[in-house]
């Protein structure tokens, strides 16, 4: 009896462990999923980098075409960001950053890791159209970082027909001349070298559009970036970016836990708490602190009383809530999520805010009961 008690304890043992790396896994972001490792050395190496050096090629069905509009949108957005950009690969140089793009994209196989499915603007290969792709390479080593920007047509030849351009190829390279004068490379490049600094000299510039400070902040929630917490703290004064903000504090370490779950207690505005949530469930997956879920749990259990019919539930909130507890194992958390687990299923409703509701409670509910798992 003993032995088989010792049994179920060492497999508890290791579905705590196996539970937590999955929570690790499903937090994830994009920054996160890291095609190769890169050594201290090379981070280092991409923190500092200043002067890039630029490889662009432009291709069209009758051959290799005038790139110098590429080049010139390309510079621009890069000396936004305050980098030294140059075309001459015999000067000294950090970072080469290339940039291939093509009236007709040339399918090149699937990809060992990463792809279309499972990081954000990775390349289509499925995709035959006009494309860009942009990668770039440290001390001539390809670091699989890819990102590829595309065009809203798939031929180029049809759509310049109906623009009434007579050559497609100077048509297809306009085009994406133009979603690479939108496309903010720039900013995913500085977030992928670890240059923090540079990101939040952009958010803090008044001339910075409030979509381009709104990809900042999404960026930095992804980050390890401490050192955003001061600037961050100011910026949540100003209200019209207040939700985003938030998102960001899950990127600026444990320092920015207080401040979240005071945002979670005292805000008066759903939204505002939903995304402290989230991003207290963020920082619970990645750092492991005991602080973050017990608040979430105390929201949970204050108002299961009250659950009787849909009317009763704060849906956005309360899903954002049960998908963070879900994130770190807490004993306490269980039998709130088991008692709220029961209570959605009882209330007959089939929209789909009770269907994400539901599949939260159910999800979490499994994440929590390790003798469920074992038995």
């Amino acid at each position: 009896m003993a032995n088989t008690d010792f049994q179920k304890h060492c497999v508890k043992q290791n579905w705590i462990i196996g539970i937590a790396f999955l929570s690790l896994c499903l937090s994830g972001s994009w920054s996160e999923a890291r095609r190769i490792h890169l050594t201290p050395e090379q981070q280092s190496q991409l923190a500092k980098a200043n002067t890039i050096l630029l490889n662009v090629l432009a291709l069209t069905e009758k051959g290799p075409t005038d790139d110098s509009p590429l080049v010139e949108t390309i510079t621009t957005r890069l000396q936004d960001l305050n980098y030294t950009v140059i075309t001459d690969p015999a000067q000294p140089h950090d970072i080469e950053f290339k940039v291939k793009c093509e009236e007709r994209k040339t399918w090149t196989g699937t990809s060992a890791t990463g792809g279309d499915v499972d990081l954000a603007d990775a390349p289509d290969r499925l995709w035959k159209g006009p494309a860009c792709l942009l990668t770039y390479r440290l001390h001539h080593r390809d670091l699989d970082w890819k990102k590829e920007i595309r065009t809203s047509f798939p031929d180029a030849v049809q759509a310049a027909q109906k623009a009434k351009v007579e050559d497609s190829g100077h048509y297809a390279m306009g085009q994406l001349n133009q979603r690479l004068a939108e496309y903010d490379f720039p900013i995913l490049l500085s977030a992928e070298w670890g240059q923090i600094d540079r990101l939040l000299l952009l958010l803090d510039r008044p001339t910075t559009p409030k979509l381009r400070k709104v990809k900042i902040l999404a960026v930095l929630s992804d980050l390890h970036a401490e050192e955003a917490l001061p600037q961050l703290q100011q910026l949540l004064e100003s209200t019209d970016l207040q939700q985003e903000t938030i998102n960001a504090l899950a990127g600026a370490g444990i320092d920015s836990i207080p401040l979240l779950i005071d945002f979670f207690e005292t805000s008066t505005q759903s939204p505002i708490r939903a995304e402290a949530a989230k991003a207290l469930g963020k920082l619970a997956a990645r750092t492991g602190d005991p602080r973050t879920i017990p608040p979430l749990v105390h929201y949970v259990s204050s108002i299961l009383p009250q659950l009787k019919t849909s009317e009763d539930i704060d849906f956005p909130l309360l899903t954002a809530v049960v998908w963070a507890i879900g994130k770190q194992l807490w004993g306490p958390s269980l039998k709130p999520i088991g008692q709220l687990q029961e209570k959605v299923w009882l209330i007959f409703d089939n929209s789909k805010e009770m269907a994400d509701l539901r599949e939260a409670t159910s999800w979490t509910y499994k994440q929590l009961d390790l003798d469920g798992h074992i038995s």
